[in-house]
């Protein structure tokens, strides 16, 4: 049917972007390769978004080795390819890591495929570690500290004598921090510092201004990162400095950051992604959606605005639609058709 529009998935975007980022890095290349890139950024506004990204997370394997010329490497992970390298002592540059003739299909899952850089010299350690669509992975930090990485998230860590670094680059993430008052943990989200010395708490960033800090042990300080640029035109950031017990969120979205309690139900629900589930207590129908589509590559369309104050509740299996769309048409005046294998729309029932 040639009146369908076909959306691109999350992880075609991805693989798409990492491929550009590999054909673009040694900064070489021709007119009709630039022409072909900038067309590319056009079609999608959610290209430039998942370069960007993409991006970031190849430089910082760049970043990593240059801070460490006179150091060794040990070991480069690539989990799909299970590549090893033998330590020389010189940068680890990217194009030196993989064959510069490695398949382009090749190269981008290797971006994709939570490539994994780890750096140890005594108290240091260096880290770039990311999950897919509708993947979570448990990580063991150098220091003792576990985090926990929910769907489409990216990490970066930089331990040092004096101090844990962990910039969340997006995504989620759950960190269960090692004590150690002589050496602070940092988390870096967006225009946010949250730093703990031993607790458990859930970190989320939609985007730079959009930060969500749930304590789930212990206590935690969060601050404004600095410098904090303005949020909009003629607008003043609001400065954070909370303290956060447990069963508190935080919800920074740049020109305010509001505290509130959560009860113990409301705190094991929103962590329920940790069990593979997503819970709704009477969400919206378009942040279920939104919810949802996170943890998968079929995209949920909302056909009609007349059906965004329905409100949702129950427990879901994190990425399964079928189960998902089954309830609503049973609990909700909604009917669902499908346009392609990966595009649902959600309709009125008439």
């Amino acid at each position: 049917m040639s009146g369908i529009i076909q959306f691109k998935s999350t992880a075609e975007i991805d693989q798409e972007a990492a491929a550009w980022v590999w054909r673009l890095d040694d900064g070489q290349g021709s007119e009709e390769l630039r022409h072909s890139f900038e067309t590319w950024l056009r079609k999608d506004a959610r290209h430039r978004r998942a370069f960007e990204e993409m991006n970031g997370v190849w430089e910082s394997l760049d970043h990593l080795a240059e801070a460490r010329r006179d150091e060794k490497v040990a070991t480069f992970v690539a989990e799909q390819e299970h590549l090893t390298r033998p330590t020389t002592g010189k940068p680890l540059h990217r194009r030196g890591v993989m064959n510069r003739f490695i398949p382009l299909a090749v190269a981008a899952t290797l971006i994709l495929a939570v490539a994994t850089v780890y750096w140890f010299q005594r108290d240091n350690e260096a880290l770039v570690v990311a999950t897919a669509v509708g993947q979570q992975r448990n990580v063991k930090l150098a220091d003792g500290s576990t985090v926990e990485l929910n769907t489409n998230t990216i990490i970066e860590t930089n331990f040092v004598r004096g101090r844990r670094d962990v910039t969340l680059r997006k995504g989620e993430a759950l960190f269960k921090v090692a004590h150690d008052a002589k050496r602070p943990f940092y988390v870096h989200a967006g225009n946010t510092v949250i730093r703990a010395v031993g607790t458990e708490f859930n970190v989320r960033i939609r985007d730079q201004h959009d930060v969500e800090v749930i304590v789930a042990e212990g206590r935690v300080e969060v601050d404004s990162a600095e410098p904090q640029p303005a949020i909009a035109a003629g607008t003043k950031p609001t400065p954070l400095k909370r303290t956060l017990g447990v069963g508190q969120k935080l919800a920074a979205t740049g020109t305010t950051a509001p505290v509130e309690t959560i009860s113990s139900t409301r705190l094991s629900n929103t962590l329920a992604w940790r069990e593979g589930a997503v819970v709704f207590e009477g969400e919206t129908l378009p942040i279920a959606v939104a919810e949802l589509n996170r943890y998968t590559d079929t995209r949920l369309i909302i056909a009609d605005p007349s059906l965004n104050s329905l409100r949702v509740g129950g427990r879901f299996t994190a990425g399964d639609v079928e189960d998902f769309l089954q309830a609503l048409t049973k609990a909700l005046p909604v009917k669902t058709r499908r346009a392609s294998d990966r595009v649902v729309y959600i309709e009125p029932r008439a």
